[in-house]
């Protein structure tokens, strides 16, 4: 399969240049940009991409170039830093921008080239630097009103480098501009398909595992159950998936996991009840990474005891235990918890399944969903031929509701979570608005919406009498790749029903409040 190399020089917009690469079709990865030549040459890259970075090429330790991708020959396309990079790299000139240039700006093409077509665009601009002096061999390809030279290329060797961010949406073109570099430029054929994702998984699946048995952790969310579903394609009865009930899931979630894989799928599910450790275990704990770690460690000795009770039952079959382990860790759950394979990145916060996993586990990890965004998963979920109610069910946390509330986890303030977020989500579906869409280009309802219980008391009046309770914060927003979102705009009347049946319906709570923060600067999730 035909792939392109993009190598991250600590830019913010890094995985929605991957995210547009796939977009077209084309398989990518995202390295950091020392990664050795050996790592990434291994992928057979038919061209690479230069993410920008905030740093500037003249600085001491400034990111550069490495040798082995100007010597391959391949075609390189560097953005906004990554141009400037390649500038620097191949002899031109790169100076302080008289005046910079942060937000949209006006590109107009100079001369007919394979890359950007003829005419003029909308871009967006986010740099300080600009190209003085372009290395020999390049021409000005494209101009915006602060850079002479917003775009050059050097048609001969196929190098190009941009000014502006083609990959976020502001520029309206830009997902278009990515695909003719790779495809046109590059001439990678276009075959990442969810047929293919699921070919080359099973293939490597096959290959991890061989004949050895295989557990796999269902939480209910999608990531998980696809990751379940797709290994199950893989290796059959070889795989036993075990769902373990927390007491932190959703209303009715822990009966419709099982009826959904035991009758479903035909997949073999051990259903394990864990309440009562996992409350012990987080009594009076309050500190998220805290929560996160414990979980995550629970989790595994959970699974490891399944392993030896599964021995114990086929002793007479003379079976080993399972040694491998299926998670539905994705790629904004690598990135996030900055992971070893993405050491560049700031660990915003851990994920149990990948940063908050012990040292010393018995399985080795089989995570077939690691490098695909969420609608990259679901559309393997369809392929797959899990019914839409799972694939299109809204994302949930692996430490479930431990993490939407906020302070110490209580059984009492689990249910009084758990009672609220039944209210929103069952209103938001009644109002069409449970799953995102679009209305006359307009994103219309929302890609995760939940309630978050807070450890916070107000005073309140209620049958005239005073109340002092919680309170709780509804988030709803909407997204395309989950590594970065919008608060979602729900009608004010909706909003109103859903406050007034909380404060109604569920004791404990005397105020609601809707969480009207982007991300960045905030994550979806409070903690």
């Amino acid at each position: 399969m035909d792939a392109i190399a993009i190598l991250d020089f600590g830019s913010q917009y890094a995985q929605l240049i991957a995210r547009r690469v796939r977009e077209a079709h084309v398989y990518c990865e995202l390295y950091p940009w020392h990664a050795s030549a050996s790592q990434v040459l291994a992928l057979k890259p038919k061209g690479f991409i230069l993410s920008g970075g905030p740093a500037s090429v003249y600085e001491p330790g400034a990111p550069q170039v490495p040798g082995y991708v100007l010597e391959s020959g391949l075609p390189v396309l560097g953005i906004c830093y990554g141009m400037q990079a390649l500038t620097h790299a191949l002899g031109g000139k790169v100076a302080s921008s008289p005046g910079r240039e942060y937000g949209l700006a006006q590109l107009k093409t100079l001369v007919d080239n394979p890359f950007i077509p003829p005419g003029e665009q909308r871009v967006w601009m986010s740099h300080g630097d600009r190209i003085e002096t372009p290395p020999k061999g390049f021409i000005a390809v494209a101009e915006s009103g602060n850079s002479p030279i917003a775009a050059m290329g050097d048609l001969d060797r196929s190098y190009f480098g941009v000014q502006f961010h083609p990959e976020v949406r502001h520029t309206p073109g830009g997902a278009g501009l990515l695909r003719r570099f790779v495809v046109d430029v590059c001439g990678a054929a276009p075959d990442w398909t969810p047929e293919s994702i699921i070919s080359a998984s099973v293939d490597k699946i096959c290959s991890q595992v061989g004949q050895a048995r295989v557990l796999s952790a269902v939480s209910g969310g999608v990531d998980s159950s696809v990751a379940t579903a797709l290994v199950h394609r893989a290796i059959g009865d070889q795989l036993v998936a075990v769902f373990v009930d927390t007491g932190l899931l959703r209303q009715g979630e822990a009966a419709q996991v099982v009826a959904t894989f035991r009758g479903g799928q035909g997949i073999e599910l051990i259903n394990v009840d864990a309440v009562d450790q996992f409350m012990s275990s987080l009594r009076g704990v309050t500190e998220p990474e805290e929560k996160r770690r414990i979980i995550g460690e629970l989790f595994i000795r959970t699974f490891e005891a399944q392993a030896r009770q599964w021995v114990e039952a086929s002793s007479s079959r003379q079976e080993k235990a399972p040694r491998f382990l299926v998670q539905g860790t994705i790629y904004p759950d690598v990135v996030e918890s900055s992971a070893p394979d993405r050491s560049q990145a700031a660990r915003i916060k851990t994920h149990h399944n990948v940063g908050g996993l012990p040292q010393d586990m018995d399985f080795e990890l089989v995570e077939p969903l690691r490098y695909l965004f969420k609608d990259e998963v679901r559309a393997v979920g369809e392929a797959l031929g899990l019914p839409a109610e799972l694939v299109w069910r809204q994302p949930f946390p692996g430490p479930g509701l431990a993490v939407r509330c906020l302070g110490e986890i209580t059984p009492e303030r689990v249910a009084r979570l758990r009672a609220a977020d039944a209210i929103l989500t069952g209103e938001l579906t009644a109002a069409g608005l449970l799953r995102m869409g679009e209305q006359d280009g307009v994103a219309h309802g929302t890609a995760q919406a939940f309630a978050v219980l807070l450890p916070v008391r107000s005073v309140g009046v209620m049958g005239d009498q005073r109340t002092y309770q919680e309170a709780v914060a509804l988030r709803a927003v909407t997204t395309e790749d989950f590594m970065t979102a919008d608060w979602a705009r729900l009608p004010a009347d909706l909003l109103a029903r859903i406050s007034n049946r909380i404060v109604n319906e569920v004791d404990g709570i005397n105020r609601v409040v809707y969480d009207i923060t982007s991300k960045p600067p905030a994550t979806i999730e409070w903690e």
